[in-house]
Order: structure tokens, then sequence, then C-alpha cells
């Protein structure tokens, strides 16, 4: 593929040789009319309905249980259809939701600070920096009120305060309390709320579970997604499922980037695979990097540990004001420490989003000023919290934070302060949806963090488990239902010709990862893909370094496909093999992330351009240019992919540019 740009006079617009426009570009989100607070509940009116006693003919196959995976699949089998749940582990519990540690956000407004519907939904436009569409946020607020009740009738055990209300904190990018938490097990604990609703429908018959499989290809029947072709990890056997509809609940792709805060078994093969079906993939370069993870220790590592960002409410975040001090912390006084997120945003503090935070302490490392034996860390310092409150208090918050943080580095985060430093952890690109969470391929929904839909450029922390929950209970029970009762949906078997080719495909696939029996493992090409996504494609991102990176992916993905090797065989457990497959879509996938970096000539959130950017060194976004959703259409590998656009309007929150001072 050629790198140069297109000799023309639209300077925003690149040479064919990267990519292609699509002639007609605009996608139809199928948005409802009315007032933006009336949208849903006009949606919901205007869905078609299923009776009861015919919803048990409609087969929905969920893929992932997880947050979103497992509240859908509990949903829709409590109203009676029948489910079929796939998960790649022995259970459902261990789903990467169960990592989420700090809260969920809702807009009870208990604290009575001022907290509202509408304010949750500026919040998120606003933290998202205006690439999002008002309709799905302002949607996400409405149902964040109605989760939390959701989960409390669960048992969900929320922390109360003393008069027995539950208690809520502060959380990046927002000046009220509005983030609900189970100390920091957050995720654990809803998770178990939704996998026991859904244990609850494997018990009355409604959903049938289907653990250690790995979906690998998506079935297209006339244009409907009509089922999947799995691999069972156990036995190598390759099977084939029918259904009416099929539920994409996979997560994100930050392991793309092999160092991140997500499960080393998260990957985007799913999306990938349906992407290559005809799903469009939107926004990949919008992934977050959180600034609160436990820092980089060697070559050794095979993921990051997250440090929740609740831990920002009490914590302080600086760094030595000289460049090159090295003495402990507890030596230098407080006069020669900068507070640095303190100083330059008095009005947000060490709360400012993700994307800021992250961005700052780049800045002050770079300067010489970090932290630590690499000096890629700043602290975060809980002395002042611990005079002020009482250990007791913050152990009562942290306390397993604390305890996890002392097992993984031997330092005591009471007596000294956490070291931490930025890392790759959610993805807010996704494939693309509509208003009713379904892609470009009618009967293939996308819920969770695998679609593209709520956050925009950078997601406010707390925001992740409030997506995944509307998603599965509360939208998509909605919205799968007016696509079954309006489709038309002839019966279809797994033993017809597009399974069949499907599972060929698979089938071949797998055999040239297993018949290459080169000399390189998988996990150092992916180690090499990592550092060259975090080098060019990661905090920061510029035209020179993003240009090397889609030559360096491409020549990666060469030489994986000359030197991997693949131990073992197909007919069996081989983890080697099922990680191969996915470090294959990684090296396929990297390039439309890289050229979706390149196109975006702003900065926005979590994606900033060198190029692009205040005198100040804050995200410059280019509104003129780029107020769109990119969605990219897969045309074949090293192929210049199609882009599609779908314009975002904004009518109730107004883009300005984003500060936090």
């Amino acid at each position: 593929m050629g790198l140069e740009y297109a000799t023309e006079t639209k300077p925003h617009v690149m040479a064919p040789a990267l990519w292609e426009e699509a002639p007609d570009s605009r996608l139809e989100a199928r948005l409802p009319s009315g007032p933006l607070e009336q949208k849903w509940d006009r949606r919901k009116f205007d869905n078609r309905l299923i009776a009861p006693a015919n919803r048990r003919r409609h087969t929905v196959i969920v893929v992932g249980t997880g947050l979103a995976g497992a509240s859908a699949a509990a949903a829709l089998g409590e109203q009676g259809y029948n489910v079929l749940a796939f998960f790649i582990h022995d259970s459902p519990r261990r789903a990467h939701s169960i990592a989420a540690q700090g809260g969920i956000n809702a807009a009870k407004n208990y604290r009575n600070d001022g907290d509202s519907v509408y304010r949750l939904f500026y919040d998120t436009i606003k933290g998202g920096d205006y690439r999002a569409r008002e309709a799905n946020v302002y949607r996400l607020a409405q149902l964040s009120v109605n989760i939390i009740d959701q989960c409390v009738a669960q048992g969900v055990p929320f922390a109360r305060e003393y008069g027995g209300m539950l208690e809520t904190r502060s959380f990046g990018g927002a000046q009220v309390e509005r983030t609900f938490y189970a100390r920091g097990q957050t995720g654990q604990q809803l998770l178990l709320g939704a996998y026991q609703s859904m244990m609850r429908q494997v018990q009355l018959g409604t959903v049938t579970l289907h653990p250690r499989r790995e979906m690998l290809d998506l079935v297209v029947v006339d244009g409907q997604a009509r089922g999947i072709v799995v691999r069972n990890l156990l036995s190598g056997q390759i099977e084939r499922y029918a259904g009416h509809a099929v539920l994409l609940c996979t997560g994100g792709y930050g392991t793309a980037y092999y160092l991140s805060t997500n499960a080393i078994n998260s990957n985007v093969t799913a999306a990938w695979r349906a992407h290559k079906r005809g799903a469009f993939f939107a926004n990949p370069c919008f992934t977050q990097i959180h600034p609160t993870c436990i820092p980089v220790s060697g070559e050794h590592q095979s993921k990051l540990t997250l440090m929740s960002e609740s831990l920002r409410n009490n914590g302080r975040i600086w760094v030595p004001k000289k460049p090159g001090d090295r003495r402990p912390p507890d030596e230098i006084p407080e006069g020669e420490r900068d507070y640095y997120l303190e100083r330059k945003y008095p009005s947000f503090g060490n709360l400012v989003p993700r994307d800021v935070a992250s961005r700052n302490a780049k800045e002050v490392c770079d300067e010489g000023r970090g932290v630590g034996e690499s000096g890629l860390a700043v602290y975060l310092d809980f002395k002042d919290d611990i005079s002020r409150l009482g250990k007791d208090v913050i152990r009562a918050r942290y306390g397993n934070l604390f305890e996890m943080y002392e097992r993984i580095t031997g330092e005591d985060p009471y007596s000294t302060p956490m070291r931490i430093y930025p890392a790759i952890h959610y993805t807010m690109g996704g494939l693309w949806v509509d208003y009713n969470l379904m892609s470009t391929i009618p009967g293939l929904f996308v819920l969770g963090e695998a679609n593209f839909s709520d956050h925009g450029a950078n997601r406010l922390g707390a925001s992740a488990l409030m997506q995944g929950l509307a998603d599965g209970y509360f939208i998509a029970p909605y919205t799968v239902a007016d696509y079954l009762a309006s489709a038309r949906l002839p019966e279809v078997s797994p033993d017809a010709e597009p399974f069949r080719a499907a599972a060929a495909v698979v089938q071949a696939r797998i055999d040239q990862l297993l018949g290459v029996r080169g000399d390189r493992t998988a996990h150092e090409i992916h180690r090499e893909l990592g550092r060259v996504l975090w080098d060019h494609v990661g905090m920061s991102r510029s035209d020179a370094g993003l240009r090397r990176a889609l030559t360096e992916i491409s020549q990666l993905r060469q030489e994986f496909w000359e030197r991997v090797i693949v131990p073992g065989s197909p007919d069996n457990q081989n983890q080697t093999l099922e990680y191969a497959g996915r470090v294959a879509d990684y090296l396929e996938f990297a390039e439309v992330l890289t050229l979706d970096a390149l196109h975006r000539r702003e900065s926005c959130g979590g994606h900033f351009r060198e190029e692009s950017q205040t005198p100040e060194g804050e995200a410059l976004r280019d509104d003129d240019h780029f107020t769109y959703v990119a969605a990219w259409e897969f045309t074949g590998v090293g192929a210049p992919p199609v882009l599609h656009r779908e314009a975002l309007e904004f009518e109730y929150a107004h883009p300005t540019q984003r500060s936090y001072k």
C-alpha cells in the first residue's frame, strides 16, 4: 500500500492507495424523531412486539457472557426466547467485566449536589469530546437510574452511607458524586448479579450455555446474520449453530497492543470476523489510555494491572519539580513537589478525565521528572487523606486494591505513594451500530464495548458498566424483538450451504496456521506489534509515526505467515493455536486502527495528533472537517478499505473547546 497524500485540493482526504471514499457515505442511524428526552420512549412504542407464546419459536445467539452478554441473555430468556449463549471460558463468571473496580454511574442525585439525567448526558458528551451521538448518550443517562434499581433488586452489595442510602463517590470528568460502587469490586458484583439472573433462565430452560467455545465466523444468509461457526476449545471440533439473530457482546480490542489492562484472553477475533463478513468497523483509533496503572516492570509481562480511577478521589498525583530527582518520596519536601493536575486544572484537580490525566503524566515523564527506576511513573499519594480520614476509612474504601498493589510491587501504599503510569485500557471504537444497536448486517446486534456507540473519543470512568447493562437489560430486549417481528426469517439449518462454507473457511485458516511451521512464536510477534502500536498509535500520534506504523504492521503480518510456529494438532485443546489465530486477526485489524488514526487529522479525546493541539498542549478538535463517525468497510486483507461517514449533529450539547481548568 502506498503512503502518499492525494494530490488534490482537499487537505483532509488521503490518497486512494490508502483507502477509498464511499460515493454515498452517509450512514443512517435510524434515530427517532421528537425531543431528545422523548426519543427512546417513542422508539419503544413504535417498535413491533412479539406475543409471549410466539417468542419461544425464535432462537437468539449471544456471543460473550460479560455484563452485556449475560444481562442480554437473562433478559431475553426471561421474555421467553430460546437463547444460546457462547463464551470462551469455563464459566461466565470469568468474563473480563469482573475486573472493573471503581463503580458505575447513575443520575440518581442521592447527594443532592446538582446531578440530573441531563447533566450526566452533558458530562458524557463533553468527556467524549463531542464525537458521540446525542440520542444514544441521552438514552444511556436515562437508563442509568433503572440499572441501579435492577442491580439492587438482584442483591448487588453496593456501599451504603450511615443512613442506609446507597453511597456514591466522584470519578473523573464530573463535579458531582454519581458513581455507585461495591468497594473496589464493582464489576465483579455486577457480573454476579447478571450471572445469577442468567443462571435462573438456564434452570428454567430458556438459556442454554455453550462454554469453551470461540466464535470464528459469522454466517450470513440472504444478507441476514443467521448463525455462527465456533471452535470447541476442548475437543477442537468445528461446530455450526443457527438462529434468528446474533448478539455480539465480546468486549474491546485493547489487547492488540499486547500490554494492556485487559485479560490476555480478551481479543478482537469475533468482531473482526464479523467485520470481514460486512459489519462496518467504526472509529477504531478511539482507544482509551487509563492513567492509573502499575507501570511496566520488564519484558516478562504479558499484561498490565489496573488501579481503579476511584483512587484519585483520595490520592494526590505529583512528581518532583526538578528533572532527574531520584530521592525517595518521603525525602522530597512539600515545596519541591509538583501536584501538576491540581496546578493546571484547579476546577477538577486530580479528577480530570482519563485522556487529560494520561497525557499530562506522559508530559512530565518526557520532561525527565518521572519517578521509579524507569522514570516512567508518577506518584499517587494517600498521605494527606490517611491523616485527614484515618487509615481505617481508606482501607474500607480501597483495601483490596491496596493489597493487590502491595502483592505486585512489594510496596505498602499506606506508607509510601503508589507509582502509576498510563496504559491501554478501554476501546471506544467498535462495530458500527444504529440506534437499535444493529450493525450494517441485518440481524447482527452489537452490545457493550464491542460497539462504538456511546462514548465518543474518550470514555468517562464508571460508564462502561453502565453501557453494558443498559444495552443488555433495557435496550436489546426491545430492539431485537422489533427486528424479529418485522424481518422475514425463513428457517435455516446448520447443514445449509452458507454454514458449511463458513466452517470450511474456518478450517482452512486453522490448517494454514498449523502449516507454516516457522521459528517464531505468536507471542514474540504480538509483542512486536504491541510495541509498534504503543509507540506510534498510543498516547501521542503523528503523521510520520502513523505512516511508519503502517509499513511495520504490514511487514509483521507478512513475517507472521512466513515464520510463525504453532505446535500441536487442531483436534484437541490447543491454546497455542487459539492464541495464534487471535494474533493473526490483530495483525489485520491493526492496519485499520492505524489508518483511522492517520485519516483523522485532529485531536479529540484519547486520539491525540501532535499536529493538532492548542498552545497549552491540549487536544484541538477540527469540527469543520471531522464531526462524523468514520465507519470502515472491509475489502480484503491489505486492500484499501472503504470509508463511510455518519454525520454527527449537536442540537443540545453544542461543541466547545473542552476545558477542565
